[in-house]
């Protein structure tokens, strides 16, 4: 379920789920491009997203998907054309993000211009336990802010790093402690939405320029090689132990 709301010019836009993360499936991943068409049509001058409960997003809802005719091409298409219309938004955008920003909820902190972490949330690629490839623009995000070497040794692993450790790392803007990030991030949000707004959409479109090369031209390769991993055994092994609750075992096949 995805809220929304416009507050004295800046539009909040809630992933509302917190009995499951706020994980994402296809149709709302359509909610949430309305909730950010329909803030574009306000003409709110700032924009804040958030997640409801103890997460931000842990990515993508796949409880009852059947990983041997999963249409995963059709739903990381919606992902990547939610992520171009938030980039697109034509003022400041900020996130909150609290506890688990995986996956798809990695991607919507990519897509945000501003992004104010918890200290101790989680960040990160958990697919190691999946048989699945990152996505969303994760390798774009951390190949450009880590490096080659820390990115894959993260991939590896599935290690997830502190909101904090994400901040001093350089992936996100600056870390909050838990209690404030909400009232914090409102608060910058607020204050861009009473600045030279047009100033600001000028300095975004050029940032945009410099990075829409590269991380556009990953989210299409990701989802490509998502596609292609999801006739391999391993695929089909993580999404089964995901859903059974249980460890998997891969065979590389």
């Amino acid at each position: 379920m995805i809220t929304s709301s416009v507050d004295e010019g800046v539009a909040e836009i809630v992933l509302d789920a917190p009995e499951k993360l706020n994980a994402l499936s296809l149709e709302a991943i359509g909610e949430v491009d309305a909730a950010y068409a329909e803030a574009e049509a306000s003409g709110a001058r700032a924009l804040v997203l958030r997640g409801e409960g103890r997460a931000f997003c842990a990515g993508r809802d796949i409880a009852g998907v059947d990983p041997a005719t999963d249409d995963v091409g059709e739903y990381l298409g919606a992902v990547e054309a939610l992520m171009r219309r938030m980039a697109a938004f034509p003022a400041p955008t900020f996130a909150a993000v609290q506890g688990a920003c995986l996956g798809v909820g990695l991607g919507l902190a990519i897509a945000t211009d501003v992004v104010y972490v918890a200290e101790t949330a989680k960040v990160g690629s958990p697919f190691a336990n999946l048989g699945a490839l990152l996505d969303s623009g994760g390798h774009a995000l951390l190949y450009e802010r880590l490096g080659a070497h820390r990115a894959l040794d993260l991939i590896y692993t599935g290690e997830l790093l502190t909101g904090a450790d994400a901040v001093a790392a350089g992936l996100f803007s600056r870390s909050v402690a838990a209690d404030q990030l909400l009232d914090f991030t409102r608060e910058r949000a607020a204050r861009a939405a009473a600045g030279p707004t047009q100033a600001f959409l000028a300095s975004k479109r050029l940032i945009d320029k410099l990075r829409d090369e590269r991380l556009w031209r990953v989210v299409a390769d990701e989802t490509r090689g998502q596609a292609e991993l999801r006739d391999t055994a391993d695929y089909r092994e993580g999404f089964a132990a995901f859903q059974e609750k249980r460890k998997p075992t891969f065979t590389g096949a």
